[in-house]
């Protein structure tokens, strides 16, 4: 091999939401420079458990 060790995927996956992840982009629609529609994207991706209260009421049925 190469000497360098292998990370799986799903081990990666595992590391970036133990901390999360924060996405964001810009979406510009226009036509002969002229700006019609502008869409601002920003995502928070994170892993939830038992110690970190989630933001919706818990529903029992």
């Amino acid at each position: 091999m190469n000497g360098r060790p292998e990370t799986a995927l799903v081990d990666l996956l595992d590391r970036l939401l133990a901390g999360g992840v924060v996405l964001a982009g810009d979406i510009t629609l226009g036509i002969a420079d002229i700006d019609l529609v502008r869409v601002d994207l920003k995502a928070l991706i994170s892993s939830i458990d038992d110690t970190v209260p989630s933001p919706w009421e818990q529903v029992n049925r």
